[in-house]
């Protein structure tokens, strides 16, 4: 193993595209914990991954702005679809998010079945390709970022069910065309499944750290040893997280 082999100024954006999509999943998904909703991240991810392969059957620019609007519109919908399932079928919400996955990943399969690159861009909206991520891709997300953290600040105890799907779509819009579905729901999931029974005041920066360094350290062995960074980061973060929760008061 040879360290020097880790090319930081490669890595760098890579990492800060993920600190950028941990500051608005971290304290999303300790509410998506509390309010027993898990599988809306990956619900509402593979919606607007479906808004992008739309608009890129339209021969749009891939990092363009036709692209941005077609992931959210498709968010949004899917947002607003799943309060309105939540308002009129409560108690069968999880199933009803399980459904809406389910139907927007096989209608992207569809969508791509006669493209000759279909299933490449399948694995990179899934996988991601986080450790290409430019510097100049980073800044429609950080501001984003940026609007969606003051939301959740100022909205802290009032954001409703509408409100919430809403900012969540925003927020996984961006994330997924960064890192893919597969790093969208462990950013959101596996953090805060980790620190959900340490001290509440403890919580948020843990599930911070469990995030921060899970990114840097699957950069690091992705570059190291040459394989996926998604799939890696996904299982450091994993890897992580089960040390925090041993290390934490467990269950009561």
């Amino acid at each position: 193993m040879n360290l020097g082999q880790i090319d930081l100024l490669l890595i760098a954006p890579a990492f800060l595209a993920g600190l950028l999509v941990l500051v608005t999943h971290v304290p999303l998904g300790a509410q998506v914990l509390q309010r027993g909703i898990v599988f809306i991240d990956l619900a509402i991810a593979q919606i607007a991954a479906l808004g992008v392969i739309v608009a890129g059957m339209m021969d749009t620019d891939p990092h363009g702005w036709a692209v941005q609007v077609a992931a959210t519109a498709a968010a949004v919908a899917g947002a607003l679809l799943l309060t309105w399932t939540e308002k009129r079928w409560p108690r069968v919400q999880e199933a009803q998010i399980g459904t809406l996955f389910v139907l927007a990943a096989t209608g992207g399969i569809l969508l791509l079945a006669h493209n000759p690159h279909g299933g490449e861009h399948l694995r990179d909206l899934l996988a991601g390709q986080i450790l290409w991520v430019s510097y100049p891709q980073l800044i429609l997300p950080a501001a984003g970022a940026i609007v969606i953290t003051a939301l959740l600040v100022l909205l802290r105890g009032r954001l409703h069910r509408l409100g919430f799907y809403l900012i969540f779509a925003l927020a996984v819009t961006a994330s997924v065309q960064l890192v893919g579905v597969y790093l969208v729901f462990a950013s959101l999931i596996i953090p805060s499944l980790a620190t959900r029974n340490h001290a509440a005041r403890w919580r948020l920066p843990l599930a911070y750290a469990i995030g921060a360094t899970g990114y840097a350290l699957g950069l690091m062995l992705s570059s190291l040893f040459d394989l996926p960074s998604g799939a890696l980061i996904v299982w450091c973060l994993a890897a992580l997280a089960i040390v925090a929760y041993w290390l934490g008061p467990g269950d009561s």
